[in-house]
């Protein structure tokens, strides 16, 4: 009985493995022959769940660092795409006129090869040609006049007035009242002409690159790619910030304060691509010499402290917060608010006896690169200072403390929780300084490795 059994179920599965044979030959399989094998099957399983959201993420820019092509060192790099992605050049053609296609079609496919990258190269090897504005051009110092510069593709607009090259003494006098040890021994310094910002760089100018508005604006009207706007939307913008920033003290016509001196010279970077003229921070020694305008006393306006309401918002006035640019008197210059309101940053590392070891010569412009994250320079004095410290010659360093509530881990490049009485203002020297020369007043090594760092460290927290 069992053997029959045996039989019948050998004869049923006969037939059924004839029919489903018969089928897939009508369908046209090929028996013996393996299906296709999906593009994750071959990863390890990990791989598997992260193998799509991978190949989307090499195609899109870093949120915090559009530009930086090279992958970070020892970070996990994500299975490639079988196929290349498309550029943003075939993706989404510029609109720009016949004159400027060829140079927007060479950012982009330079951005895209990853030859260029504004981020970590010296501004003036990329900077575009400028934006036509008459009055900014000059030849020699003659011609140099105060402009106004548009932001182009935005609305905004700031002064720049020009500084006459000269040569002054840096420092104060042993005799000065309130003097500090830094401060001296006073160094001869020349210096070539330049323009600087009339006030400080606001919350409005600033913002449009430190929360990437302008990359937003034009993104949402589907306007102005044009090679100014290509070249400044591959540089590094900031991860977003963890509070107000204002502090509550006002943000239009005020300026903008608790970036690092890093985001300062990340800003000048930007609104030199926007503008195609070489914008950069002051040297510690253009600041003081800016200043001055000309004079030797404490102040631009003498020596008398009680005529600093006229001229500054400081601890004796400002009510416990900064106030909007340009409502005091300027400097014999044109410059609005170098005394108090908020203090600015310079391109310096800080040094105690920087003066000392400039020695007894006469010095041209000067810089000491940053090499540390602390301390770095800041000038002028701020609304929290009493007035010995708003002098022309009195100097700062950044701290640490200026970071003591930053919840991050590690904490940010771009913003300083403490510091809601630091900002900064730009200068754009008469001439454009080569590669060469401009190394020391870029990005520092030391900088670009710190920028890596941190990204490599907020990899998954954005």
């Amino acid at each position: 009985m069992s053997s029959v059994v045996r039989h019948r179920h050998f004869v049923q599965w006969s037939v059924s493995c004839f029919v489903v044979l018969t089928f897939a030959v009508l369908l046209g399989c090929e028996p013996g022959k393996p299906e296709k094998k999906a593009a994750t099957q071959d990863l390890p399983p990990a791989a598997k769940e992260t193998a799509a959201p991978a190949a989307t993420e090499q195609a899109k820019p870093a949120k915090d660092l559009p530009g930086l092509d090279a992958p970070v060192k020892d970070l996990p790099q994500p299975a490639a795409p079988k196929e290349p992605a498309k550029t943003p050049a075939k993706d989404a053609p510029a609109k720009t006129s016949a004159v400027e296609a060829p140079v927007a079609a060479k950012v982009a496919n330079q951005a895209a090869a990853g030859d260029a990258n504004p981020t970590m190269d010296v501004t003036v090897k990329w900077l575009p040609k400028p934006v036509a504005n008459a009055e900014s051009e000059a030849t020699d110092q003659a011609g140099m006049k105060p402009y106004v510069e548009k932001i182009q593709s935005t609305d905004l607009k700031f002064d720049m007035v020009p500084i006459p090259a000269g040569t002054y003494k840096l420092g104060s006098p042993a005799t000065e009242k309130g003097r500090k040890p830094d401060e001296g021994p006073q160094v001869e310094v020349k210096l070539e002409p330049f323009w600087m910002g009339a006030h400080e760089v606001t919350w409005g100018e600033y913002e449009l690159w430190g929360l990437g508005l302008d990359q937003q604006r034009r993104k949402a009207k589907d306007s102005d790619k044009n090679e100014w706007n290509q070249t400044a939307d591959a540089l590094a913008i900031p991860t977003k910030p963890y509070a107000d920033m204002t502090f509550g003290m006002g943000r239009e016509g005020y300026p903008a304060v608790c970036m690092t001196q890093f985001a300062a010279k990340m800003y000048c970077k930007w609104l030199s691509a926007k503008t195609g003229r070489y914008y950069r921070l002051p040297t510690e020694v253009e600041w003081e010499y800016a200043c001055r305008a000309g004079t030797t006393t404490a102040y631009s306006f003498g020596d008398d402290p009680k005529k600093l309401g006229d001229y500054a918002w400081f601890e004796g006035n400002a009510e416990e917060k900064y106030h909007k640019i340009g409502l005091k008197k300027p400097n014999p210059w044109g410059l609005y608010d170098m005394h108090g309101n908020v203090a600015e940053w310079c391109l310096d590392q800080y040094v105690a006896d920087r003066y000392k070891q400039l020695g007894d010569k006469t010095v041209e412009n000067t810089v000491v690169p940053v090499t540390k994250t602390y301390p770095q320079v800041a000038r002028g004095g701020a609304w929290t200072d009493e007035a010995p410290l708003l002098r022309s010659a009195a100097r700062r360093g950044s701290t640490k403390d200026w970071k003591a509530q930053d919840p991050q881990i590690p904490q940010s490049i771009w913003y300083f929780t403490d510091a809601n009485f630091v900002g900064f203002r730009v200068v754009r020297p008469l001439r454009t300084p080569t590669a060469e020369e401009a190394v020391k007043y870029d990005v520092t090594e030391y900088e670009k490795q710190e920028l890596l760092d941190y990204k490599k460290a907020q990899a998954g927290k954005q």
